[in-house]
């Protein structure tokens, strides 16, 4: 049997001064203490699949130097290593960055060429290393479907494991409270009740359990309060209470710790003056102590940088930012780091102790992912990448996730046995502007392709060239206009391109009825033009698979997602969210749907209108009736989230409605959004808005809500709208 012998570390001895015997005594009875844990270990141990992972941990932490240690505290991004040697050299722990299987494999051998085979974890952004883009999370968080983002992330997994990616940066778990903030599009919404729902994409990332198949390390990002920045800054500071920051802005990282998330990415800004990357409190505290978490805390970007607002970092930053709890740190400038870091151990600022509790986080979930047995890509899920089971679920994704806001006259949903159809508009074929970079080998549909794929005859021009009479509507797909070089992180302008607007201008012109569908991460100011709009739908970042857009307008889905946020008046409303007083052009939570018989008849030739604003009275019928959708999107041991969706399915029109049911196990409401509710006893009943209490023939309301429950957990047997019975869907 051969054993590694430790080496006695001499750097952490003082330097240039005599040194007390006492010292030199301690550090060698450090050293014997290490030598003897390594002879009675025996080689072999943290090898071993068959040992539990602590003992695996405790064994190969005993045999590593500290720069064996440092190095797995850095990570490196792919386009910063000067060396792909350095992996080995350095002990790098993780590489970020896009690369192929085989790249990646490339420097997984470099790194398992150490003596102690230490394999490194890669991380990227979840989209970025798929065949298939799956809409943005603002998009997801209008489908209010839980069940959708836990699929979605499992598609992910395998897409990424196919290519060697084993550490996912996502989901975002930021709440976006001004809409001006570049990160908005990777929020789910406004409110944390939405992102605490979407955090099973953190158990669709990492599947039941860390190291089945094509499991992905998830990481709720960015730690905490970076959806609240002032003037919405990007990495800049978020001012608000301590109340307030754990309701609105900690909540859904509480979840996803209690979900098993494996890792937290600490936010590059900071919460009232105090840079995140330095602030012991709340990461060792608040998310180790208070929240329980026990996986790896991961710093972003510049963040390490950005504590003492000058420009590169020195060692008292490197030291604040280890002592306040981060364990692995992105340094692009990875030699300064590792330097930097061993002189702050040496000298005493920041303990051993403290270095092998981020090691031990580390090691921990390489070992869970089961890295040492196997390092290298999966390419047997690399028919995974863009399949068509993927595709279709992205593409069912996009439907269920685009927001229909105004359908005057009908417009919609368009027909394909209804004449001529003029598509203009930058976003409406250019993969890039749905939010899918293109790379090697991604393929998808744009929104123009689904349009033509749906049939009829289609013309398109990017400016609204050659629109006439003879078109029966014109769809213009609108989105944002690149941002120029040197722009990313600063404050979006918030409006759309204004060369799309002057193609939706030649339309008007023509006479043609408008459809336009904005294709953004953010609500856009067009209150001014809506009234010369006869649709409007928000498609948010759709990804690779247009074609759920195309189904919305033809009615092959009936919109059902309704806004994850405020919609301003104005741009220079933000920010703007739920509750603050604020006239909104479209209110949180709004959404319309089509007739329930739209689909089963073409609608009406309609002409460009200029209609009211979205809500208002619509006269009351007497004795309604309606349909009742009930849905539970997410549940958990003692509670669960569901909607109700109510549908007028009389001639008449509703002006104020009054939904009652009763729950027959012992559910009872804890929080409602779209509505206003009362309980006695088992008795819900649910009263408007005051945005949604009109509801013309065939259209609908949805109010959502959590509840806390004892066991079971049954639909309810009977809704009623204003005393008369529904029908449950």
């Amino acid at each position: 049997m051969s054993v590694r012998l430790p080496r006695l570390e001499p750097g952490l001895l003082p330097r240039g001064r005599a040194v007390p015997l006492a010292a030199v005594t301690a550090a060698a009875l450090a050293a014997a203490a290490t030598l003897f844990a390594a002879y009675s270990t025996g080689v072999g141990d943290y090898t071993d699949a068959r040992q539990p992972v602590p003992a695996r941990v405790d064994d190969l932490l005993a045999r590593m130097s500290i720069d064996d240690k440092i190095g797995q505290m850095t990570q490196v991004d792919r386009a910063a290593l000067y060396a792909a040697g350095d992996i080995a050299a350095y002990r790098v722990g993780a590489v970020r960055g896009t690369t192929t299987a085989d790249g990646y494999d490339a420097l997984q051998r470099t790194a398992l060429s150490t003596p102690l085979r230490v394999p490194i974890l890669h991380s990227v952004e979840e989209a970025s290393a798929t065949g298939t883009v799956f809409p943005a999370n603002i998009a997801l968080g209008a489908s209010r479907d839980a069940d959708l983002a836990q699929r979605v992330g499992r598609a992910m997994a395998e897409e990424l494991s196919a290519t060697g990616v084993d550490w996912a940066d996502g989901p975002c778990l930021c709440v976006a409270r001004n809409d001006r903030w570049a990160r908005a599009p990777e929020s789910f919404g406004e409110k944390p009740e939405i992102a605490n729902a979407m955090t099973a994409m953190v158990t669709g990332l990492q599947g039941g359990t860390l190291g089945g198949p094509a499991s992905v390390l998830a990481t709720a990002t960015h730690f905490v309060g970076d959806g609240g920045t002032i003037d919405g800054i990007d990495a800049g500071d978020t001012l608000t209470s301590e109340a307030d920051l754990r309701a609105i802005h900690l909540a859904p990282f509480r979840s996803a710790v209690r979900l098993g998330v494996g890792s937290v990415r600490i936010s590059a800004g900071s919460w009232n003056g105090h840079r995140l990357h330095a602030h012991h409190y709340l990461i060792t505290d608040v998310l180790k102590r208070e929240l329980g978490f026990g996986g790896i805390v991961v710093g972003d970007g510049d963040g390490l940088d950005s504590i003492d607002g000058q420009e590169g970092f020195t060692e008292t930053e490197v030291a604040d930012a280890i002592n306040a709890g981060v364990d692995m740190v992105v340094a692009n400038d990875y030699r300064r780091f590792v330097a930097l870091l061993r002189s702050a151990v040496r000298s005493g600022r920041v303990d051993p102790q403290r270095v092998d509790d981020a090691t031990r986080r580390i090691l921990t979930r390489k070992f869970e992912l089961g890295l040492f047995e196997h390092p290298y890509a999966d390419r047997k899920l690399a028919a995974t990448v863009g399949s068509p089971a993927h595709r279709d679920l992205a593409r069912d994704a996009v439907r269920r996730s685009v927001v229909l806001l105004k359908n005057a006259g009908r417009v919609l949903p368009l027909s394909r046995r209804d004449g001529k159809v003029f598509v203009t508009g930058a976003a409406a074929d250019d993969l890039s502007r749905q939010g899918a970079t293109a790379i090697s080998g991604r393929t998808g549909t744009t929104i123009l392709d689904g349009v033509r794929a749906a049939g009829g005859a289609v013309t398109y021009h990017r400016d609204g060239v050659g629109v006439d009479s003879s078109y029966r509507v014109a769809v213009a797909v609108v989105g944002e206009a690149p941002a120029p070089d040197g722009a990313v992180g600063r404050p979006s302008t918030l409006v759309p391109d204004p060369r799309d607007l002057a193609a939706v201008d030649r339309i008007r012109a023509a006479g043609v009825p408008v459809v336009v569908v904005l294709v953004a991460g953010r609500p856009l100011d067009v209150a001014a033009r809506l009234p010369g709009w006869n649709a409007l739908l928000a498609a948010w970042l759709p990804g690779t698979e247009g074609r759920g857009v195309a189904d919305v307008l033809y009615g092959e889905h009936n919109p059902t997602a309704r806004l994850p946020v405020t919609w301003m008046t104005g741009a220079a409303q933000q920010p703007i969210n739920d509750g603050d007083g604020k006239p909104a052009l479209f209110p949180y939570d709004f959404g319309l749907s089509y007739p329930v018989t739209a689909t089963a008849t073409p609608p009406p030739t309609v002409r460009p209108t200029a209609p009211a604003t979205p809500s208002g009275p619509a006269g009351r019928g007497d004795g309604p009736v309606c349909s009742v959708a009930y849905r539970v999107i997410n549940q958990w041991d003692v509670g669960f989230q569901a909607d109700v969706t109510i549908r007028n399915t009389t001639a008449a029109a509703v002006d104020g409605w009054r939904l009652v049911w009763r729950f027959g196990n012992g559910q009872r409401v804890t929080q409602l959004w779209g509505g206003v509710v009362t309980l006695t006893g088992t008795t819900v009943t649910v009263r408007n808005a005051a945005y949604n209490g009109a509801l013309a023939p065939g259209a609908s309301a949805t109010v959502g809500f959590t509840a806390s429950r004892d066991g079971a957990n049954p639909t309810p047997a009977g809704f009623s709208l204003n005393g008369d019975p529904c029908q449950v869907r």
